[in-house]
């Protein structure tokens, strides 16, 4: 890590990828290309700490439901990142920044966010949230995994309700968080929350509480579509005077802008556990039927919110796109757009930055068929995958030399491709190559 820049008191870093580390990455990019997860643990076994092999290997433990490796990977992870700080870079100071259109930071980014994901679903909430604190910290301008659409979960799962009430207000102003859904509705539930309390007097319950009614009511005006989709993940059979209002009915859904119905869906598949709470149910019906009367009374705030939806919620930012592809919200997943969709995506580097700042570039495959080349070698490798059920075998690592007698990686191979003579040499290229070809030196 080397210090960028120092200005006004804002320190920017960013990470730095050595010779021989720069080499380690074009051969995970390699193993990427071969579609085999069991390339990650040959690499990994000569790099044990070679970030995305790991970022990689952990959701692919994730995927086949081993938890605990995929846990024990993305720490490792940390640890090598912790490594390598600069002597000035700290986690607690809040001026350090890491810009996310370099390649080398957004793994450290990616790290974390796993990591406070894996914290909170291990019923650690209030570490989960400091976390997502210095996710923010690292880049709160432009918020590259946009940290805002889960840090108000995580403040209502460790109760930390003055913290997101604090930052809403704070924050209203210049970022406009109340044109998030999540942050609607959660601030309305943290007032809520704040007038149950019992060591507040009278006066101050019958505030918090009319201040939550409003905003929740608010909230229902604002995004109508969210309240059906949050009623049926919460088994609620909704009353017939609302579900057959137009207002809540199923033109809400329809009408629903592309972005917006991206954020909503993403809010109500995160939050709904939150709303299962005793009493939160009571609330919500009393306050969607106050919100039906000031609709049906046609008040100003109905029309300055119909207008607000039209024009602001057209299409999402990458930020957010970015957000639901790490979070694997179904609800949410759904309702990505097809340019999203249909583009390829690796788990290491999910929608990369369209301006994204390029120290290195990956060198061009050897050609097998150009004269430079004069032969292949492999380097057998024991590999033993007990976390992903595969049975023991062999790895081959394959160098070519060319006549000057350098050796250049080429790629790697398992024990079948090598007995039928086949290797992968480039993106999409296969070769025949003789047997006595490979294991002749002279």
């Amino acid at each position: 890590m080397s210090l960028v820049e120092s200005k006004d008191g804002i320190q920017c870093f960013t990470f730095e990828h050595n010779r021989d580390y720069q080499q380690v990455q074009f051969k995970f990019l390699d193993a990427v290309e071969s579609m085999d997860p069991n390339n990650f643990v040959v690499l990994l076994q000569l790099n044990p700490y070679h970030i995305d092999s790991l970022l990689q290997l952990s959701d692919v433990c994730r995927i086949q439901e081993d938890q605990e490796t995929a846990r024990d990977l993305i720490e490792r992870a940390l640890y090598s990142f912790e490594c390598a700080f600069h002597p000035v870079f700290s986690l607690t100071s809040g001026t350090c920044r890491l810009d996310y259109c370099r390649p080398e930071n957004r793994a450290f980014y990616l790290v974390l966010f796993k990591h406070m994901i894996f914290l909170e679903k291990r019923g650690c909430p209030r570490t989960a949230l400091e976390y997502c604190k210095l996710i923010l910290s690292l880049d709160p301008d432009n918020d590259p995994l946009c940290m805002l659409l889960i840090f108000d979960f995580l403040c209502l799962r460790c109760r930390e309700y003055t913290t997101l009430i604090r930052l809403y207000e704070e924050w209203e102003v210049h970022r406009n968080l109340s044109q998030l859904p999540n942050f609607s509705f959660s601030v309305a539930l943290s007032y809520y929350h704040l007038s149950q309390q019992e060591d507040i007097s009278p006066v101050e319950n019958q505030q918090l509480k009319q201040k939550s009614n409003v905003l929740l009511q608010n909230a229902l005006i604002m995004f109508p579509g969210a309240l059906m989709p949050l009623l049926d993940l919460c088994t609620v059979q909704p009353d017939a005077v609302v579900s057959s209002h137009a207002f809540f009915g199923p033109s809400s859904q329809i009408g629903q802008p592309p972005a917006l119905l991206e954020l909503v869906s993403l809010y109500v598949g995160r939050c709904h556990s939150l709303w299962k709470e005793a009493g939160l149910m009571l609330w919500l019906e009393e306050n969607v039927r106050k919100g039906l009367k000031r609709v049906d009374s046609q008040d100003p705030y109905l029309e300055d919110c119909q207008n607000k939806r039209k024009q602001r919620y057209q299409s999402a930012p990458r930020n957010i796109h970015r957000h639901v592809l790490m979070s694997e919200i179904k609800e949410a997943t759904a309702t990505l757009p097809l340019e999203v969709t249909t583009q390829p995506g690796m788990g290491f580097d999910p929608l990369p930055p369209l301006d994204s700042i390029v120290s290195y570039i990956r060198p061009e495959r050897y050609d097998l068929n150009a004269g430079h080349i004069r032969r292949l070698y492999i380097i057998k490798m024991p590999c033993r995958i007990h976390s992903l059920k595969c049975p023991p075998h062999y790895k081959f690592i394959i160098y070519s030399r060319s006549k000057n007698g350098q050796f250049e990686y080429c790629g790697i191979c398992d024990l079948t491709q090598a007995q039928n003579v086949h290797i992968t040499v480039s993106k999409a290229r296969y070769q025949r190559i003789s047997s006595a070809g490979w294991l002749n030196e002279d």
